[in-house]
């Protein structure tokens, strides 16, 4: 499982143009620990794994999507995602702006 994990990791990380030590100082650890979880030789906690995912603005059920078979992320939660990022980089009056267009489109439906 620790290196099945480490590998999401490590893919998203990649995907994200983030070095080893981009994705440490983003997320506050030392760029050898990023290493070592990537190659499954740390047991991650549960709150460094949840820091992990905010320095790679990734949920955190993404870390674990393809460790099993079952967990795939679909295109309508990538797509969720995408709005979530986009939100979150948005000041509060674009946030309520973007609230009331999509509220109007699916109140349209």
């Amino acid at each position: 499982m620790l290196k099945l994990v480490g590998a999401r990791i490590r893919v998203l990380r990649k995907e994200k143009g983030l070095s080893q030590e981009a994705l440490g100082e983003k997320g506050g650890f030392h760029f050898t620990y990023i290493g070592q979880i990537e190659r499954g030789e740390k047991n991650v906690s549960l709150i460094n794994v949840a820091k992990i995912a905010k320095a790679l603005d990734v949920d955190l059920i993404q870390l674990f999507a393809y460790v099993n078979e079952d967990i795939k992320v679909t295109e309508h939660e990538t797509e969720l995602n995408e709005l979530m990022t986009l939100l979150r980089k948005a000041n509060p009056q674009k946030i309520k702006l973007a609230k009331n267009i999509i509220k109007e489109i699916l109140n349209n439906e």
